[in-house]
């Protein structure tokens, strides 16, 4: 299934303007400058401008536009968390995390470049988010909200957070998994645990970057308390939804089209959704949380269209 069969075609038109743009712009950011390091430059653009769908990017402009800001003042706010989900992509990628070989459809940054080299380039990517955001968006007190959200969104009690128990979780289930006749021998009262204990790692791991997103572009178009509240709680439920589809197509989907390898979860016996839910429960779970979300911005009228129609295109997706 592509873009084209789940939403309109003057939406699908739209999605890749703004994909250009901030493809365009992120260029830019990593062009060559005389301080840095050509073999840094190169391992930082090789992974942020290796393609892939910019969601994040995307949803930063049109929350933006939805609270009647302009796309062009979000656009350094959307490439700067582009290069936070990138680095986060290069780390969870090394030996030491989820040692993925594959990202996007060609080797890792590891692989390339070497560990030192992919480690520092996340490094650097990260730490040039922050001054994209500080630098280029305007006035101060805005860029100074925008960077706050984001830190929060990305650090220790966020995304890095969401990692760690991600882990934490991988090694209980790997020792009691040894205690068990099979990965399904669970009681009720286990799975039930682990649902929430699931949720909980995937609001930080995932949802926070992605709910961030909006908050992003909302706050860069000055929306009221109320505006921003809302927009929060949509993020929130689009963010778990697109974990959870995430989850259904390391089990369902097509390797090539993912352009990384499939089936890991299960290997490396991690909490998933499908293996909790089952894989009809889990597109139940993800649809109900997009019409929740859908239904938090209607009120916004014809203004919150696009943010709905993109939101829908996370359960959707094939890759």
């Amino acid at each position: 299934m592509d873009l084209m069969s789940v939403i309109g075609q003057q939406f699908e038109t739209d999605l890749v303007a703004l994909r250009d743009r901030v493809n365009t712009r992120l260029a830019e950011y990593v062009a060559a400058v005389p301080d840095c390091p050509e073999t840094l430059r190169e391992s930082m653009g090789y992974s942020l401008l290796a393609g892939g769908k910019r969601l994040r990017p995307i949803l930063v402009l049109l929350a933006c536009e939805a609270c009647g800001g302009a796309v062009e003042s979000a656009l350094p706010a959307a490439c700067a968390i582009e290069m936070i989900h990138t680095y986060s992509l290069i780390h969870d990628d090394l030996p030491a995390m989820d040692n993925d070989d594959y990202r996007r459809g060609r080797l890792t940054n590891h692989k390339v470049y070497g560990d030192a080299m992919a480690i520092l380039a996340g490094d650097a990517l990260l730490t040039l988010a922050f001054e994209v955001i500080a630098r280029d968006t305007h006035p101060g007190s805005v860029a100074a909200a925008c960077c706050a959200d984001l830190a929060a969104a990305s650090g220790w009690c966020g995304m890095v957070g969401g990692q760690v128990a991600d882990l934490e979780a991988e090694q209980r289930e790997a020792r009691q998994t040894t205690g068990r006749t099979s990965q399904n021998d669970r009681g009720p009262l286990d799975s039930a645990a682990e649902l929430r204990q699931l949720e909980a790692i995937h609001r930080r791991k995932t949802g926070r970057l992605l709910t961030s997103a909006v908050t992003l572009g909302a706050r860069v178009a000055q929306a009221d308390t109320n505006l921003l509240g809302r927009l929060e709680e949509f993020g929130k439920r689009v963010g778990l939804a697109f974990q959870i589809a995430d989850d259904l197509l390391d089990v369902t989907g097509d390797a090539a089209k993912m352009g990384k390898n499939v089936g890991k979860d299960a290997t490396l016996g991690k909490m998933t959704y499908p293996a909790l839910l089952g894989l009809e429960g889990s597109r139940r779970k993800a649809d109900d949380l997009i019409r929740e979300a859908c239904g938090l911005v209607e009120p916004m009228g014809d203004r919150a269209r696009s943010l709905c129609e993109l939101a829908k295109f996370v359960t959707k997706r094939d890759h």
